[in-house]
């Protein structure tokens, strides 16, 4: 795992705009996961490629707002749509996602029988 860098009076102009160009970076990534929703949407992606309407039953929604959520995913560049004919299909465009996911099931999800 990589140390967090320390930020204190030797930090150069240059580094500090890298820093600050990477926070509004990530802060525009995690307000795209941060709805239960689209958060839903990547669990089920991180498994492979669904449809739409894979997705709908899935989270027992209606197409109008799984297709809301996916819009705004894809906005972000979270996900990546396929049509085939008149179904399409969403899957993760990289690896991110995943990343992000298996840090909050450790702190959200994993239960005391997962830790052993």
């Amino acid at each position: 795992m990589t140390a967090l860098p320390v930020l204190n009076e030797d930090i150069t102009d240059e580094e500090m705009d890298r820093m600050v160009a990477n926070a509004k970076s990530a802060s525009e990534f995690l307000k795209a996961i941060s709805h239960e929703s689209r958060l839903m949407i990547l669990c089920h992606l991180v498994s492979g490629e669904k449809s739409v309407t894979e997705l709908e039953q899935l989270l027992s929604a209606r197409q109008a707002a799984v297709s809301q959520q996916l819009s705004r995913l894809r906005l972000e560049g979270l996900v990546t749509p396929r049509r085939d004919g008149k179904t399409i299909y969403y899957s993760l465009t990289d690896d991110r996602p995943k990343q992000i996911l298996q840090v909050v099931y450790d702190l959200f999800c994993k239960t005391d029988d997962d830790k052993a």
